[in-house]
């Protein structure tokens, strides 16, 4: 029985830990955190059952973060959220200006020419004026491996649904200087 249920954990863990990082929103992070709160009722279980307190207490401590992940990322982040969310969509049938969420921008499609050309893993704001200067586009590899970066200045760009949409031309694009994974100042 302990044997089955070693297995069941570990592939509640995997896949908890897979949702989690992959980093697709509030939504799914914290549904990863309540397959991982399975996960570790289930390795509690077997610590419990085969004498293991190591592993019993360490899943005891792990359920209780796992109780707080949910509640971070389905109840705090996931309401922060859709008050964005609300708000911009409200700015659309309001006066003055439509707004959107400056957070849409670390998950934004980036359009170029009709094409996808990346997605937005930043914004960068000035200090002093608070206006937005320019996006950092990711462009290509796997699960950030080989990716490249790129700074598209944003008075180049406009929000169209939750995309970044530029100007510029494909060919443009790809010119503009690569940043440096961990340095963007030089380009």
């Amino acid at each position: 029985m302990a044997d089955t249920i070693s297995w069941f954990a570990t592939a509640a863990t995997i896949a908890a830990a897979s949702m989690t990082a992959s980093n697709l929103g509030a939504r799914i992070t914290g549904y990863g955190f309540i397959v991982f709160t399975v996960g570790s009722l289930a390795w509690l279980t077997v610590g419990f059952t085969t004498g293991q307190p190591a592993l019993a207490w360490t899943n005891v401590v792990l359920t209780a973060l796992n109780l707080f992940g949910i509640w971070r990322w389905l109840g705090r982040q996931a309401r922060v959220e859709e008050g964005a969310k609300s708000a911009a969509d409200a700015s659309e049938a309001g006066p003055g200006e439509p707004l959107f969420p400056v957070s849409l921008l670390g998950k934004a499609v980036v359009r170029c020419s009709g094409s996808d050309v990346g997605t937005c893993v930043e914004a960068m704001a000035g200090c002093s004026s608070g206006q937005l200067n320019y996006i950092v586009v990711s462009q290509g590899g796997v699960a950030g491996v080989g990716e490249t970066f790129r700074r598209l200045p944003w008075a180049k760009t406009q929000v169209v649904g939750d995309e970044v949409v530029t100007d510029r031309s494909l060919a443009e694009f790809n010119q503009l200087p690569q940043l440096e994974r961990d340095d963007w100042s030089r380009c």
